[in-house]
């Protein structure tokens, strides 16, 4: 679909004001065939700014009316690189098997959310699942990837290649760094799992052997590490990441043991 962009003239409006809005988007968007990225405010200015994927303008601004009355000033088409551009740098690793069925699925899931709502409360619960989701959709695209679906408190991500998955799983934790550094407060920090293969495509979603795998993955890694199978590994290694043996684990679903490995920060090339 289309990449839009909007701008909301609110003066007046809160940052807590324009994140209630967001959560409000996001349920109602479904219903108007409505993707949204991610979003900006600028308090000096009282803007606000959404990016989305939909057929028509018209069903982004419909999302909007529905939801909360604040209808955009203007929407624009933007062109997809020149918003990666702005995101982020674009990783080419390459070093990825022919073949369009393959896939490196990626996992997330953040630490002690049940824990979290219940010490805050579900409105303050509900704006860092916005940080939350906000910090993991701008990974995703500036990384390309898909978002396959939000699983409440993680996500689950598709990527045609190993190298775009595993720099999209370093901008996610690097972003929760970033963010943890620099709000005080709940800290907000999350486990990623990645496997690679041929999964079953269906409609929307996909399933299989590595889905399972990438989700019993993500499962078994602490609040900040990223986890990987051994495809991932050999594919991410020529490609320059680096990784440490993280032992073999037994997993659930997975008669024999696995061995994972965990993904370095830093690369070689």
């Amino acid at each position: 679909m289309p990449l839009y962009m909007d701008r909301h003239d609110i003066p007046g409006i809160t940052p807590e004001q324009v994140a209630q809005a967001h959560l409000v988007d996001l349920d109602v968007a479904p219903k108007h065939n409505v993707q949204f990225l991610t979003y900006w405010f600028d308090a000096a200015a009282g803007a606000a700014f959404c990016l989305a994927r939909a057929e028509r303008p018209e069903d982004m601004a419909a999302v909007h009316a529905e939801g909360h009355g604040l209808v955009a000033n203007v929407i624009i088409p933007v062109v997809e690189d020149n918003v990666l551009k702005f995101l982020g740098k674009i990783e080419d690793p390459g070093g990825v098997p022919a073949g369009s069925g393959f896939r490196t699925i990626l996992f997330t899931d953040l630490e002690g959310s049940t824990a979290l709502l219940n010490e805050l409360g579900q409105s303050e619960f509900m704006l860092l699942l916005t940080e939350h989701d906000l910090i993991i959709r701008r990974a995703l695209v500036a990384a390309r990837g898909r978002e396959v679906k939000h699983t409440g408190d993680g996500f689950m991500a598709a990527f045609d290649d190993v190298g775009r998955a595993l720099a999209c799983a370093i901008a996610i934790q690097d972003g929760f760094d970033e963010r943890n550094a620099a709000v005080e407060g709940a800290a907000l920090r999350v486990r990623i799992g990645l496997a690679a293969g041929e999964p079953v495509d269906r409609g929307d979603d996909l399933f299989g052997a590595t889905v399972n795998l990438a989700s019993r993955i993500c499962g078994a890694a602490d609040a900040g590490q990223i986890l990987v199978s051994d495809d991932v590994r050999d594919l991410g290694a020529d490609a320059g990441y680096r990784f440490r043996d993280a032992g073999s684990r037994t997993l659930k679903g997975f008669a024999e043991p696995t061995p994972l490995y965990e993904l370095l920060r830093d690369r070689v090339g």
